[in-house]
């Protein structure tokens, strides 16, 4: 009697299943079959799912931009995919190209205060209340990360170092961009504005950090702390 058992992976060597694979040798060990095999996850009674991932390139001419373009219809009629594994491979191909997409936009750069302004007015600019953010560069003065420290009442928010360092530790940020807004309109620095940027001024030296501005926006306008010579 024939042997009527799936071929699974699970019988392979450790070393050769896709799972497993990954985890001892990373995932640049992996060829494109595999990568496609741990998306499907099985395969069917005759083949392998890494077979199944090799009968996918093969009908894509082993060409990703192609298999991307490849329909529900189109993939269906490949032996081993039903509808399941055929909106699997779909949305892990959209993921790739929106991540290319991604890629392609430049990271905004700061060279002004102008320009923290712009990026950050459509969070602040008409608020009824105080919040409190931060813009995380890289060395090139690119803008890497933005984040929402805390959210406070009409006149004022409480912005935590701590979470502002680990933010900007975790996301290995060389620059660092405070921000927040003043409902009122008023332009002016207050002491508390003017104490908190000292203070992370000097505890970012310790982390080689480097606090470039903090910037209050009022409405349509705002202030600079490196603008007028403050930090």
């Amino acid at each position: 009697m024939s042997d009527s058992k799936p071929l699974t992976i699970k019988r392979w060597s450790p070393e050769d299943r896709p799972r497993e694979k990954l985890l001892l040798k990373g995932k640049s060990s992996l060829t494109d079959a595999e990568l496609i095999a741990i998306l499907l996850g099985t395969g069917t009674t005759t083949l392998s799912a890494v077979d199944v991932g090799k009968a996918i390139l093969h009908a894509s001419n082993n060409d990703l931009h192609t298999l991307a373009s490849l329909s529900l219809k189109e993939l269906t009629k490949i032996k081993g995919i039903g509808e399941a594994k055929a909106i699997t491979i779909i949305a892990a191909m959209e993921l790739g190209r929106r991540r290319k997409d991604l890629e392609v936009r430049e990271k905004p750069k700061i060279s002004g205060s102008r320009d923290v302004y712009e990026l950050l007015k459509s969070d602040l600019m008409d608020l009824p209340h105080e919040e409190f953010w931060i813009l995380l560069l890289n060395r090139a003065n690119r803008v890497t990360k933005k984040f929402q420290i805390s959210q406070g009442g009409v006149a004022g928010t409480v912005a935590d170092p701590k979470i502002i360092f680990k933010l900007a530790l975790e996301n290995l940020a060389s620059g660092l961009i405070l921000a927040h807004n003043h409902p009122s309109g008023n332009l002016t620095a207050s002491q508390a504005d003017i104490n908190l940027t000292h203070k992370l001024k000097e505890g970012a030296k310790l982390l080689e950090i480097q606090v470039l501005d903090h910037v209050i926006i009022a409405g349509q306008k705002y202030f600079s702390f490196a603008d007028e010579g403050m930090i």
